[in-house]
C-alpha cells in the first residue's frame, strides 16, 4: 500500500521532471524555420532543420529564424538616368535566408537592419543601371530584361549577407513634375513633327496621284480628239464619194437642187439685203422657170 502510494505521489513529480528536462535541453525547429546553436555567443552549430534537437541549457543559446521567402517593399528612391534626369522609382524584393551562420554574423538576426542592408544593395544596383540607360529604356519593354540584370547584381552583392534575392520588381516609375512637363513637351514636339512628316509625305504623295490622273485625262482626251477627228475625215471621205457618186449619176438635177438649198439658206432668213446683177449665176434657175434667156 505503501508503495503504491509513493509510485502515485512520485509520479507526477517525475513527469514534470521530464517536462523541465525536455524544455531545457531540447529545441524545436518548425518546416519553415532556420536554426543555429551558440555557445557563450560563438556560432558552434548552423542550419538546424526541421526536428527535435539538443542543447545544453545557460551555455548553449538558440537562434532560429524564417526561411520562407520574404518581401522587402522598399521606400520610393530617386535616381538620375543617363540623360540627367531624375526618376522615382518604387521596386520590392523577395528574399530568403542563404545560411544562417552568415545571416546572423552580418545582420546579428535583426528584422530592421537586414532592411536596411539589403536596401542599400538594391539602391545600389538601381542606381548603376539607370545610370545607363535613358527614360524610354526604364519604361519600355526592356524593364524586363533590366529586372533579371538587377535581381543578378544584388543576388551577388548580399551574398555576404547570408542571403539569396529571388526577385526584384519596379512596381512604379514615376517623374518629378519639372521632369515630366519637359518629356512631354518633348514627346509632343517629337508627335508634331512625325505629324508634320506625315502630312508632307501625304501631299506629295497627293500631288503625285493628281499630276498623274491629270496626265492621263490629258492623253485619254487626246486620243479621244484624235480618234474623233479620224471618224469625221473618214465620214467627210466617204460623204464626198456619196455626193461625187450622186454628182455624176445626173449632174443637172444636182446643181439644180443645191441651187435650191442655197435659194432657201439665202431667202429663208427675212430681212437680209442682196445687191446682185439680174443676170447673175446665182438666178439661173429663176429664168429658165420664167423663161427668160
Amino acid at each position: 500500500m505503501n508503495q503504491s502510494n509513493h509510485l502515485k505521489t512520485f509520479l507526477p513529480v517525475g513527469l514534470a521532471a521530464l517536462v523541465l528536462f525536455l524544455y531545457a535541453f531540447t529545441f524545436v525547429v518548425r518546416e519553415y524555420e532556420v536554426a543555429i546553436k551558440l555557445r557563450l555567443g560563438e556560432i558552434i552549430s548552423d542550419d538546424y532543420r526541421a526536428g527535435i534537437h539538443f542543447k545544453i541549457p545557460i551555455l548553449n543559446q538558440i537562434k532560429i529564424f524564417d526561411r520562407r521567402i520574404q518581401t522587402l517593399d522598399s521606400q520610393p528612391e530617386r535616381f538620375l538616368t543617363i540623360e540627367k534626369k531624375d526618376v522615382i522609382v518604387d521596386s520590392y524584393a523577395k528574399w530568403r535566408i542563404a545560411n544562417a551562420a552568415q545571416f546572423y554574423r552580418s545582420t546579428g538576426g535583426i528584422s530592421a537592419r537586414t532592411s536596411r542592408l539589403l536596401s542599400e544593395r538594391i539602391n545600389t544596383s538601381l542606381r548603376d543601371e539607370f545610370g545607363k540607360r535613358t527614360i524610354q529604356e526604364v519604361v519600355s519593354d526592356d524593364r524586363l530584361a533590366l529586372m533579371d540584370i538587377l535581381t543578378k547584381e544584388v543576388n551577388a552583392n548580399a551574398s555576404d549577407l547570408g542571403v539569396e534575392v529571388i526577385d526584384i520588381r519596379v512596381k512604379k516609375i514615376d517623374l518629378p513634375p519639372e521632369v515630366s512637363e519637359s518629356v512631354y513637351q518633348r514627346m509632343r514636339a517629337e508627335r508634331e513633327r512625325v505629324a508634320r512628316d506625315l502630312r508632307a509625305k501625304g501631299g506629295e504623295a497627293a500631288e503625285r496621284i493628281r499630276a498623274d490622273a491629270d496626265r492621263q485625262r490629258t492623253v485619254t482626251v487626246a486620243e479621244a480628239y484624235k480618234e474623233s477627228e479620224v471618224i469625221r475625215g473618214e465620214g467627210d471621205a466617204s460623204a464626198t464619194e456619196i455626193y461625187a457618186a450622186a454628182f455624176n449619176q445626173d449632174p443637172s438635177f444636182y446643181s439644180f437642187y443645191r441651187s435650191l438649198n442655197a435659194y432657201r439658206i439665202t431667202f429663208g432668213k427675212g430681212g437680209d439685203m442682196m445687191v446682185l446683177e439680174p443676170d447673175s449665176e446665182f438666178f439661173r434657175f429663176f429664168r429658165e422657170s420664167s423663161g427668160q434667156p
